[in-house]
């Protein structure tokens, strides 16, 4: 078995431990180390039977091993991969999941439980795919998108770096959402979506700009 590091200590790192040890399961081949959290409160816990056992800097102190990043926003997925130095980021795919083998996905991506991913599919590094997901043919997620529980993503939809897409969501097909945006639950996504917004409602709008007071 490989060593393998959970960086972050919240519900969506409990969530992944649990998907590795269904991984383990089907294919043993990975031992969970324990969490690394940057949050000095949270060392020395327990969680489901793991250690939190120091920062990102202890982690850098470790020999070379696995590390995935546990961490819902994308913006500090980015950041924590840019701190982290000479370790490994696999990829993890729920043993449940259906998938083409007519897709790339770059390292450090989480696919969660139940989800489904067609064909001609393009993932970028560090994105995370939440439980019960649908990805249509030729969609690509940038680097460090967030895709939450429910979402359906048709096909030839372009998702760019750092955007987080609500749980319940759907994207017709075609469409392009910007970077740093956020896609609010249960949005119903029919136009295009501009960068640094959050957008929501059926048809989902841009409600709110970064560093534009709107």
């Amino acid at each position: 078995m490989e060593k393998i590091y959970i960086v972050g200590a919240g519900g969506f790192a409990r969530e992944v431990a649990w998907l590795i040890e269904d991984i383990n399961e089907k294919n043993l081949t990975w031992e969970i180390v324990g969490f690394i959290d940057e949050n000095e409160e949270n060392i020395g816990k327990e969680l489901n039977g793991y250690l939190v056992l120091g920062d990102v800097e202890y982690l850098n102190k470790q020999e070379k091993a696995n590390v995935v990043i546990a961490i819902g926003a994308g913006e500090v997925r980015e950041n924590l991969s840019k701190k982290i130095k000479n370790h490994v980021y696999p990829i993890l795919i729920h043993p449940s999941v259906i998938k083409s083998k007519y897709m790339t996905i770059d390292e450090g991506t989480i696919v969660c439980a139940g989800t489904i991913m067609t064909t001609n599919i393009n993932i970028g590094k560090h994105v995370i795919i939440n439980l019960d997901c649908t990805i249509g043919h030729d969609v690509i997620l940038e680097n460090y998108t967030t895709i939450l529980p429910s979402v359906n993503v048709s096909g030839n939809v372009m998702i760019d770096e750092r955007t987080m897409v609500g749980t319940g969501t759907a994207i017709i097909q075609g469409l392009k959402i910007g970077t740093d945006s956020i896609i609010g639950a249960g949005s119903i996504v029919v136009k295009d979506i501009p960068n640094d917004c959050t957008a929501v409602g059926n048809p989902a709008r841009p409600i709110k700009f970064k560093n534009k007071g709107i």
